[in-house]
């Protein structure tokens, strides 16, 4: 099957409000490429140096998504280009994007990344953290970044009943925060094995990868 193929066949399948993340990340421009042919336009990537890569080779009207765990000292390499980032878990974090931002006449665009998966390896912020982060005075004061809302990731396991649940945990504390915050408009979860759950779950941003461009290699 072609990644043209692949694409319209999610995209055929998906409700018109929700937006498909391609995730792209250890694939070669080639790929992407395809893709962009096809008419898509966003594209996410989970390392800083490769999306940095991928943002100056390829067309510039793509927009690019970070979905990976973001460090503060890499945040000025992507500040210039980034649509959105997905992982936000800090306050320094945060005051890092803004100060990046500032320094590039951009407003960013940010998701709190809310832990709701057993993992232990899984970044996120608890609900009170989230909450905290959301009514702190200082990130009122930081005019360079935007919340616009939640990510998550379920835990990686075959119980399907679990993972509903998990997101059905995320899409309560999304309702619940969006009532106090107008800006909050997105709620990502969802990736290539779990996203027609998430779908059902509420989520209306997908992060789509191996189902669009086949298994990854990382050799």
């Amino acid at each position: 099957m072609s990644i043209t193929f692949n694409l319209n066949k999610i995209k055929s399948e998906l409700p018109k409000e929700v937006t498909l993340v391609a995730v792209s990340k250890t694939k070669p421009n080639e790929a992407i490429l395809e893709a962009y042919n096809a008419g898509h336009r966003v594209f996410g990537e989970n390392k800083v140096q490769e999306l940095a890569q991928k943002y100056d080779d390829l067309p510039k009207d793509i927009e690019w998504h970070l979905i990976g765990h973001l460090q503060t000292n890499k945040v000025k390499y992507i500040a210039p280009f980034v649509s959105l980032i997905h992982t936000v878990d800090s306050f320094k974090l945060l005051k890092e994007i803004n100060k990046q931002a500032l320094k590039n006449n951009r407003v960013i665009n940010c998701l709190l990344q809310v832990k709701i998966a057993e993992e232990e390896n899984k970044f996120g912020l608890s609900k009170t953290d989230a909450e905290a982060l959301i009514n702190n005075t200082e990130v009122a004061e930081l005019k360079n970044i935007k919340i616009v809302g939640l990510m998550g990731m379920s835990t990686n396991t075959l119980d399907e009943i679990q993972v509903s649940n998990e997101f059905s945990l995320l899409h309560i504390i999304y309702s619940e925060f969006r009532i106090q915050n107008s800006e909050f408009r997105i709620l990502s979860m969802g990736m290539s094995g779990d996203y027609k759950l998430a779908l059902e779950q509420g989520s209306n941003m997908i992060r789509v990868g191996s189902t669009i461009f086949g298994e990854r290699s990382y050799n």
